[in-house]
């Protein structure tokens, strides 16, 4: 009896499986519109060893802003093999006293500090925060939708790697999202409760509008 048990799992493991894999890989045609399900598949005849590497994260990202912070980013839009994989990488760079500011994405992120010491962290649905001082080598998860950060706290620039559970898993900028939009002011001064002269500096900022 066991062992039939044993079979009929084995058979529907496999079964699914056989479900999920159609294809050994899906390289995204960026030539074509991207949907909710991803890319469309580039035709395999043209798929090269080129479409499963990437280069652009061995170049820091531009830090020259606010948050004296530059991200350079492996998503599918760059690096179009990662189409259908569930996975992608960032490289963060810090310069001293930089700050990745609050933001958010669609999905799960699990940061490694390369270089540097800095204090990550995040707030749950319970307005609980989580944080901790990592330096090189430590790593730390950050749980899908949260909001989440970074900061430099140390006297050298930081180097670190955030990979994640989608290979294109947005991300939304709290100060971004509320100050480089076409909102009204009279609103954001009701929802943020900031006073006039502080929105308009910080729409001056982020490149909002009226």
């Amino acid at each position: 009896m066991n062992l039939l048990i044993f079979s009929v799992l084995s058979l529907l493991v496999s079964l699914s499986y056989a479900n999920i894999i159609q294809s050994d890989y899906c390289v995204g045609d960026l030539s074509l519109p991207s949907s909710p399900a991803g890319y469309s598949c580039k035709n395999p005849a043209k798929v090269t060893a080129d479409d499963f590497v990437y280069s652009g994260l061995r170049v820091a990202g531009n830090s020259a802003n606010p948050f004296k912070f530059g991200a350079s980013t492996a998503f599918v839009p760059q690096f179009p093999g990662l189409n259908g994989m569930g996975l992608s990488i960032t490289r963060a760079d810090l310069e001293v006293g930089g700050v990745v500011p609050i933001h958010t994405h669609r999905v799960s992120e699990l940061i490694i500090v390369i270089e540097g010491t800095i204090i990550a962290g995040f707030i749950d649905t319970n307005n609980t925060a989580y944080y901790k001082t990592l330096t090189k080598g430590d790593v730390m998860i950050f749980p899908p939708t949260l909001l989440h950060f970074q900061v430099n706290v140390g006297s050298t620039p930081v180097l670190a790697y955030a990979s994640f559970a989608s290979e294109n898993p947005g991300i939304q900028i709290v100060d971004t999202a509320l100050f480089g939009n076409s909102l009204p002011s009279e609103l954001i001064k009701k929802v943020a409760l900031l006073d006039d002269a502080q929105i308009k500096k910080l729409k001056k900022m982020f490149g909002g509008t009226n």
